[in-house]
Formats: C-alpha cells, sequence, structure tokens
C-alpha cells in the first residue's frame, strides 16, 4: 500500500491509541542517543516492520548517507539509506508507532507532508520526538532535557521529571513542520531533547540514552534495563578518568557545575550566572571542532 511516499505492508495493523515515537538524524541526534533509544524500544517490545520510503532516492543524496554493504549467508546485501517505520502491539495502554526517520537533503516539503498523511492513516494520537544536542552542561549532573507538549497532562508530566521549556530560535530542519501540521490535525506532539556536554564528543552517548529511557519510563512504565544502566555507569567512568587527566578541563567542568548549581536560582531571579572567559573560550573552540567535524 502507498501512502504518500511510503510503500507499506499489508494489511495495516489495528493499532489501539497509538503513540508515534519519532528521532531524526543527523539533525538533533548528537551522540545518536535518540537512534539508540528507539531501538532499544524496539528490540524491547518487539517491533515489527511497517514500511520505508519507496524511492529514497528522490530524497537522499547517496554520497553523503553512502549504502552500507554486508555479508549474509555468503551474499552481499546492499542497505539503502532511507526512513523506516516500525509498530508494536501492546496487551495494554498504547501501541506504538516508531519512526527512524533520516532527514531528506532534497524534496523536503513533500518528505513531511507524506508523514504527516502517514500518521493521520494510523490515527496517531500523539507523536513524541526526541532527540539530543550539546550543551554548556557538566557530566556530573543529571543531563538536563527541554523541550515541551501540546497536552496539559502531558505538560505536567514532564515538568515532574524537570523538563525544562525551550525558548531556541535559529536554524531549524524542514522537518520541524511535521509537528505544525499534525498541531493544526488536532494530533497531540511533544518534543524530549537530552543536553550532552559540549566537551565530550562520544560516538553513542549511554548517558544521554538511559536519561531519555528514564523519562519515557515515567511516562508509559516501561523499564530502563539493567544492562543499559550498567553500559551507561561504565561510560561515566571513562569520562571521568579522562578529564581527570586535564587540569583545564577539570578547571571548566567545576565552572560548569557551579552554572548548573545556580541555574534554578537565576532562572526564579530571571538572570543566568555568567561563565568565565575561559570557560567561554574553551566551549567556543570546542563547538568550532564539533562544526567542522
Amino acid at each position: 500500500m502507498r501512502i504518500g511516499i511510503f510503500e507499506l505492508r499489508e494489511p495495516l495493523p489495528v493499532l489501539q491509541h497509538p503513540h508515534a515515537i519519532a528521532v531524526l538524524r543527523p539533525w538533533i541526534d548528537a551522540g545518536n542517543v535518540g537512534t539508540l533509544t528507539i531501538t532499544h524500544l524496539e528490540s524491547l517490545l518487539i517491533a515489527q516492520e511497517l514500511g520505508k520510503i519507496a524511492r529514497p532516492g528522490m530524497f537522499y543524496d547517496f554520497t553523503r548517507y553512502r549504502p552500507v554493504s554486508r555479508y549474509r549467508d555468503g551474499n552481499r546485501e546492499v542497505i539503502i539509506p532511507n526512513t523506516v517505520i516500525t509498530y508494536t502491539i501492546q496487551e495494554n495502554g498504547h501501541d506504538f508507532v516508531f519512526l527512524k526517520m533520516l532527514e531528506p537533503q532534497m524534496f523536503g516539503e513533500l518528505y513531511t507532508s507524506s508523514v504527516v498523511l502517514l500518521l493521520k492513516k494510523l490515527n496517531i494520537e500523539r507523536y513524541c520526538l526526541l532527540g539530543s544536542m550539546y550543551d554548556m552542561v557538566p557530566h556530573t549532573r543529571p543531563l538536563l532535557i527541554s523541550g515541551g507538549a501540546t497536552n496539559e497532562k502531558a505538560k505536567e508530566q514532564l515538568e515532574k521529571v524537570g523538563l525544562s521549556s525551550s525558548n531556541y530560535e535559529g536554524p531549524t530542519t524542514i522537518c520541524t513542520l511535521i509537528s505544525q501540521e499534525l498541531l493544526k490535525a488536532g494530533i497531540e506532539t511533544m518534543t524530549m531533547l537530552v543536553r550532552l556536554p559540549q566537551y565530550t564528543e562520544l560516538e553513542e552517548d549511554y548517558m544521554g540514552q538511559v536519561r531519555l529511557l528514564e523519562v519515557l519510563s515515567s511516562i508509559y512504565g516501561i523499564p530502563v534495563g539493567d544492562a543499559i544502566i550498567h553500559r551507561a555507569e561504565k561510560q561515566l567512568k571513562e569520562i571521568n578518568t579522562a578529564v581527570n587527566r586535564s587540569r583545564r578541563v577539570k578547571e571548566v567542568v567545576a565552572q560548569l557545575e557551579t552554572f548548573y548549581d545556580t541555574q534554578l536560582i537565576a532562572k526564579r531571579e530571571e538572570k543566568m550566572p555568567p561563565l568565565s572567559p575561559g570557560v567561554e573560550d574553551f566551549l567556543k573552540e570546542m563547538e568550532k571542532r564539533f562544526k567542522q567535524g
């Protein structure tokens, strides 16, 4: 079955009060936190593939998103980059649709309108976008999550887990239109972006993954899993070891801890504590390196 640009397997599943959980790569997926989180949920909840873009070459430059060649059972298989949709049916509560979205480089309006059309067809009640970004936060404190929700009950859920509202203005992705169009269609939207230490550069940030899973667990009752927690704890120890080898980084972390600890008081007084020139210079260097990478 074709819905917009997507080719779906038939028959379509009958979903009960479904919620869609999405990640958008590579935008707002620093440390692959959103991808790690959704991949874990798919495995835990035994998700099945529902569909993908019928002609991904219309939307993706394959010299940027490279196809991957693999051997399976003695045969070569080429995996083409794509947006993949999966789903899972639960005995109790909400069913889930998972969207691993790859940001389009062409025909962005068609891409976003097709995602909206698909979610409307599946009678999605809530669209939740997960992600991560680098920020001026220390790794020694609970990772902050920013974002928001359009439903009052969902807002209360997010406030209970310490989510702060975002007032970001600046460059964004065409896929932001998905949330806008869903809201017009009466579908609830939610965004959760975990803020990662800017002085780290991890290919897979397990601490960020655990933080997102903790929030999802509080909302949906999905267990985080001991193995994932232990992996994050091991990563934290490795970061501590690396930080302790550099006096300059240790100084930066100490100042970021002070900045972090005074944020709540500063917000109540409607002012933010300033960073020292040394910390600002260091973070500017790190931000420049991340952009170049």
